[in-house]
């Protein structure tokens, strides 16, 4: 699977492209800006791009109003369309966001209901009371999105329902030639429609990957051969920079051994969770880090740990923007890409982990691990690499076997010799590719 391979970059188009929160009707093609940042992705070192929902949607996106048309504030199907075919020329693959769980209140079939009650043909496709009332006061309760009444939650038993959004994707792909699907909330979608989906799509583009929004409980209820190739790691997400914060790697180091470690117990050991230390719904990595060095090393653990890494537009130079201050925050739109020694590092790790079968689909071992260093190894075939963090604000002297004299240090583009233990500089990392 390509995406094993891959590095991401999520863009959050209406708020990327600067789309007013509102949708006005009015149409103009915004989404021609991401062709301005393709030679900034490229360099940075990524090879996907997942967008964050762009059909036409009442606000935010995620109250989606019509699955067959790209949002009038982001331009057109044609625009959209050019788009993608310049991001593949470029050998960029285009990932979207499938929002199957609940639509606006916008979306065509539910205004029916709300015009026709129970003479509306669509009144099964959503969860509805016509006794009861909703905040809104339409004299009909329906089922809302975790308590949010502007997400009008969908039946996915129901096949005509099912059918419509199959119909859909299967656009997607003809039109737009997309070659993903990140499913939001999948933690709520009706098993039986994944597995569905996960057949539908196999049986048009065979490579097709489908990652899902996870945040707690086993993903493998969820990712496995028949629903989802992968998901969002929330679990390491939190240890990630907790971990730094707390100057406690133990922490990470636990959830990694628990997800992919040597033991017969391990939970995701072979899979390819969706790694990152931020996204459009949390706080940004350069503003929840308390010291700003361990921003480069947060970076490269979350390379380098197994998963697929994934970059949030911004974030790569150190945007800042914290969840309290509101999502329009967490989505800006930048004028132009920066570039900058984070930056620099980012495209470093990048260029590493796409060569790299051991960081791609090898083992995980803890070597070393102490509050503020950690060393592990990361094993597939003949190829071992040895990624060594120190966390701490001195050096740090780490004896430990590494079964070899020597290493290319791939960070550096130089040769590390074990000879007398290896002499960690304050708030470094090493990727060290072992000699065979």
């Amino acid at each position: 699977m390509w995406a094993y391979e891959s590095v991401f970059y999520q863009i959050y188009p209406l708020g990327f492209c600067g789309a007013p929160f509102e949708n006005d009707g009015i149409a103009e093609s915004r989404i021609k800006k991401v062709e301005s940042f393709i030679p900034h992705i490229k360099k940075l070192g990524a090879n996907a791009i997942y967008f964050s929902p762009v059909f036409e949607s009442d606000t935010h996106g995620y109250n989606t109003r019509d699955y067959t048309k790209i949002d009038c504030r982001l331009g057109t199907n044609e625009n959209f369309s050019d788009l993608c075919g310049k991001l593949h020329e470029q050998g960029i693959r285009v990932v979207l966001d499938g929002v199957f769980n609940h639509v606006g209140r916008g979306f065509w079939a539910f205004q029916d209901v709300l015009k026709n009650r129970e003479h509306s043909r669509y009144l099964h496709w959503f969860f509805i009371d016509l006794n009861g009332n909703s905040s809104y006061n339409d004299g009909l309760w329906y089922e809302g999105w975790e308590g949010n009444y502007d997400l009008v939650k969908l039946n996915l038993k129901n096949p005509e329902v099912a059918e419509h959004l199959l119909s859909s994707v299967g656009r997607w792909i003809q039109e737009f030639d997309i070659d993903g699907l990140r499913l939001d909330v999948a933690y709520c979608l009706d098993h039986d429609f994944v597995r569905r989906l996960r057949s539908f799509c196999d049986g048009l583009k065979p490579d097709f990957f489908l990652v899902g929004e996870m945040l707690h409980g086993d993903y493998n209820q969820m990712v496995n051969d028949g629903m989802l190739h992968s998901c969002t790691n929330y679990e390491c997400y939190k240890g990630l920079h907790s971990s730094f914060n707390s100057l406690n790697l133990f922490e990470i180091n636990h959830s990694l051994l628990r997800q992919f470690g040597p033991e017969n117990w391990t939970l995701y050991k072979g899979k390819h969770l969706l790694s990152f230390v931020d996204n459009h719904d949390v706080t940004r990595v350069a503003s929840i880090l308390n010291n700003e060095k361990h921003l480069s090393l947060i970076y490269t653990l979350m390379f380098t740990m197994p998963g697929i890494p994934c970059v949030y537009y911004g974030s790569e130079w150190g945007a800042k923007a914290e969840k309290s201050q509101g999502d329009p925050a967490l989505r800006a739109s930048f004028e132009k890409p920066e570039w900058n020694q984070i930056t620099d590092v980012i495209a470093k790790l990048a260029v590493i982990k796409k060569r790299s079968k051991a960081l791609n689909y090898g083992n995980f071992r803890s070597v070393l691990l102490t509050n503020r260093q950690c060393i592990f190894e990361r094993q597939f075939e003949d190829e071992r690499i040895l990624i060594a963090i120190n966390a701490g604000d001195e050096s740090f002297t780490a004896h430990f076997d590494a079964g070899c004299g020597q290493a290319e240090d791939l960070l550096r583009g130089s040769v590390h010799d074990f000879g007398g233990g290896s002499e960690l500089e304050p708030y470094s990392a090493y990727i060290w590719k072992m000699e065979r």
